[in-house]
Parts: structure tokens; C-alpha cells; sequence
């Protein structure tokens, strides 16, 4: 089975934010997910759906697939480095905030009829 893969790297969104918009869409007909991403009120639902277009471009520039008959393969979410920021406390101490970041993966393929 030939997949179209889209990535993107060191988004500005925690692991589990992500997976929760990405666990809405796995194994969706591509339609269906365009249309839960549409409505969904989450940050991280922006940036896969921007992915998401970017996979059905890729497999229909790339592959030659028919895009009506796509659906989502695979999609993960994996934890990417994390940015470190120092916030001042009471009697001279610090805080240490750590802002997440993830790595987006979306595949799509054709459907086997």
C-alpha cells in the first residue's frame, strides 16, 4: 500500500493537545477529517489540517492518487524538544517553565475497493 506522507517539525503545541485532534482524525475517509478539523476549536487543529492538505497534495502531485478515495493511514504525533524559560520567584529563586513542542506526522492512502 503506497502512502503519501507530510510532515512538520517543532510546532509550538504540546504532545497531548496534539494527539487529541489527531486521535479524532486516524483511519477517517479524508472528507470526514477535513470536515472534524474545520469545526474543531483547538489550536493544534489548525496546524493539521494545514498537514493534512499537505499529504492529499503530495499524493495527488507525487503518487497520481485519486483523491476521493483517500484516507488518513496514519497519523502521529511525537514529543520534540522542549524550550526552557526562567521565571523569578520570591527570595531570589527560579522557576524553570517548559514550553513543548511536537513533531506532526500525517500519511494518507488510497482506499482498496
Amino acid at each position: 500500500m503506497r502512502e503519501a506522507v507530510a510532515r512538520v517539525r517543532f510546532v509550538r503545541v504540546s504532545t497531548l493537545r496534539a494527539r487529541l485532534v489527531v486521535d479524532q482524525i486516524r483511519g477517517k475517509p479524508v472528507e470526514d477529517a477535513r470536515r472534524v478539523l474545520a469545526h474543531s476549536p483547538k489550536k493544534a487543529a489548525r496546524v493539521v489540517r494545514k498537514l493534512l492538505e499537505s499529504a492529499v497534495a503530495n499524493a495527488e502531485q507525487n503518487f497520481e492518487m485519486d483523491v476521493d478515495r483517500l484516507w488518513v493511514a496514519r497519523a502521529v504525533v511525537d514529543e520534540g524538544p522542549r524550550m526552557r524559560r526562567v521565571n523569578p520567584r520570591a527570595y531570589g529563586r527560579a522557576d524553570i517553565m517548559r514550553r513543548r513542542m511536537s513533531h506532526i506526522t500525517v500519511a494518507v492512502a488510497e482506499r482498496e475497493d
